[in-house]
């Protein structure tokens, strides 16, 4: 019996929730106990299902990488630690750990690279970490990707230096922590979609980055849009999104 015809059953009243769910043999979820895998997460929405490793064990982490792998979904873990990455590794010995990202990734489904570019630019090196999360999630998501590092506005100089490379992009991720201005620059600069990404990088009166997640929010720049504190994996998969329009 096809979908549509259970579905037809059902909406008949024919045929009960329950009957309809076990006459579905793959409905989308993988059970672990302790966690539950999407596995239909990526044709329903264009984004695969992703392991966020803060907060679960190396076992844990590892378990599920392993069971995406054999369910034939390309592997991607945030916040992931070294511990973690070498016990992912010794069940998938292709595995790739990217330090600065905390990112482990393996990818079996090959795909080619969009046309269009995303470009990621930070502010300053300290907000790199943030970037390469934002650039690797980006790549393991099928994006062309350029990087544009350290022009914050204390040497806005250095941003003009690039600007070419900005403006052709088709979407502009902006990282920056302090007092998050980089954001607002560039989106007065481009007729691109600008994805703010505030960073807890800064002094005390920072707040971990809400004053950079304020700056970017009240952005008089049009254009510009802003994700969470420390959120390039979010930036990410927005920018792949309107990439791939």
């Amino acid at each position: 019996m096809s979908p549509k015809e259970i579905l037809e059953k059902y909406k008949n009243g024919e045929m009960t929730l329950t009957e309809a769910l076990e006459h579905i043999p793959d409905r989308g979820i993988e059970e672990m106990g302790f966690a539950t895998i999407d596995t239909d997460r990526h044709k329903r929405t264009g984004l695969p299902e992703v392991i966020y490793s803060s907060g679960k064990t190396v076992e844990q982490v590892s378990q599920i990488a392993e069971r995406m792998h054999l369910k034939g979904i390309d592997v991607l873990a945030t916040r992931a630690t070294p511990e973690m990455f070498e016990a992912v590794k010794e069940r998938i010995p292709g595995a790739q750990y990217n330090a600065l990202a905390k990112t482990i990734i393996y990818k079996q489904n090959t795909q080619p690279s969009t046309e269009g570019y995303i470009v990621v630019v930070a502010a300053g090196t300290s907000d790199m970490p943030v970037a390469e999360e934002a650039v690797e999630t980006a790549q393991f998501l099928g994006n062309r990707v350029e990087k544009v590092y350290d022009v914050g506005v204390a040497g806005i100089h250095r941003l003009f230096h690039r600007l070419e490379l900005i403006r052709n992009a088709r979407v502009i991720i902006v990282v920056a922590g302090m007092e998050g201005a980089l954001a607002s620059v560039v989106g007065g600069l481009v007729d691109k979609p600008v994805i703010g990404v505030p960073t807890s990088i800064g002094y005390g009166a920072n707040f971990q980055g809400l004053s950079a997640l304020l700056s970017m929010l009240n952005s008089c720049a049009s254009g510009v849009s802003v994700v969470n504190i420390d959120n390039g994996f979010g930036a990410a998969c927005q920018a792949s999104l309107i990439n791939k329009l």
